[in-house]
């Protein structure tokens, strides 16, 4: 029997959030004529994730199937790549465990991609659902908790003005995936105490790079819940820096190989005049207002995202080297 929809949802620890996700899942309405499916892509958890689905199957009376999947290689990149080879749908739906889908997610989703053939990858408007009410200033950073929310008009993604949404309520063509995103992704997702991110934007890259176009859907709305832990200074400090650490990495991405070095210096010019502007004008802030220290930790954590990178593949070919 063929698959219209796969509904994927990776999930590390996932154990007390996976049950709101199923439960909007079942209750999705205008799907009555398709065939569809849950994957669960358990990342490697330490909690009971695995007993917890295994209870739900004993227990399933839905006509359309849950699956469990176990990823031992740790990291977002890793999950969703399995999720693409384990799907049974040309379509496949990631949904993280803390995303919870609007009634009609499956069915708008569905919809976009008969209309929009040429669509690659969509994505979602993703609201934030927080546990508390978020301060009146720190508005202007929200956006970096994967809120997306761009407006009630469907439109497309040009990288080189808006960059690339996040993965989080993304739909994308599991052939455009399969054949153009590397099974091993240089970014491969926040690991551990790591956040370096990215790993979205990067097979993103690759999908529009082989002629696929990437949008936004508004009709595909999903609550994104954001505890409270998520507002606090160390963390959002801890999210600008893994923003701004992977930040040279996509610029090269989007540039021809021989635009590299002459943009290189013109990043590290102006990400150098960035960093000076913003301390002279919120140096006596810095250290009590929230937003201004997140903007001057993303600006320095942009400015030396070279050496890092630099850092970081060269341990990837040691360790490649090691293993051969």
């Amino acid at each position: 029997m063929s698959i219209d929809f796969t509904v994927a949802i990776p999930t590390y620890n996932g154990e007390r959030r996976l049950p709101q996700v199923l439960e909007r899942l079942q209750n999705q309405v205008g799907i009555e004529n398709l065939t569809w499916e849950i994957i669960i892509v358990d990342n490697n958890s330490k909690d009971c994730t695995a007993k917890l689905i295994y209870n739900y199957q004993q227990n399933w009376q839905q006509p359309f199937p849950l699956r469990y999947i176990f990823e031992a290689e740790q990291g977002a990149a890793f999950a969703r790549n399995r999720a693409i080879i384990e799907a049974k749908s040309e379509l496949v739906g990631f949904l993280d465990d803390d995303n919870l889908p609007d009634a009609n997610w499956i069915i708008a989703a569905y919809r976009f991609a008969q209309a929009h053939q040429q669509a690659g990858a969509y994505a979602s408007q993703i609201h934030g659902c927080f546990e508390v009410k978020p301060p009146e200033h720190l508005k202007p950073i929200l956006f970096y908790l994967a809120i997306t929310e761009r407006g009630e008009t469907p439109h497309q993604y040009y990288p080189h003005r808006q960059g690339f949404p996040p993965t989080a309520g993304l739909v994308v063509r599991r052939n455009a995936w399969k054949e153009n995103v590397p099974q091993q992704l240089f970014l491969v997702g926040r690991i551990g105490s790591s956040m370096l991110g990215g790993e979205d934007a990067e097979a993103l890259f690759y999908i529009q790079k082989a002629g696929w176009e990437i949008w936004y859907n508004p009709a595909m709305e999903v609550d994104h819940i954001i505890p409270a832990w998520r507002l606090e200074k160390g963390y959002l400090l801890s999210l600008m820096r893994g923003i701004g650490l992977t930040r040279y990495y996509l610029r090269m991405l989007l540039l021809q190989t021989w635009q590299r070095p002459f943009a290189f210096f013109a990043y590290l010019l102006n990400d150098t005049r960035k960093v000076i502007l913003h301390f002279i004008f919120y140096r006596q802030v810095i250290s009590t207002d929230i937003v201004a220290a997140c903007e001057m930790e993303r600006l320095i954590s942009t400015l030396i995202s070279p050496v890092y990178i630099w850092r970081l593949k060269m341990q990837k070919v040691i360790v490649n080297v090691k293993n051969k």
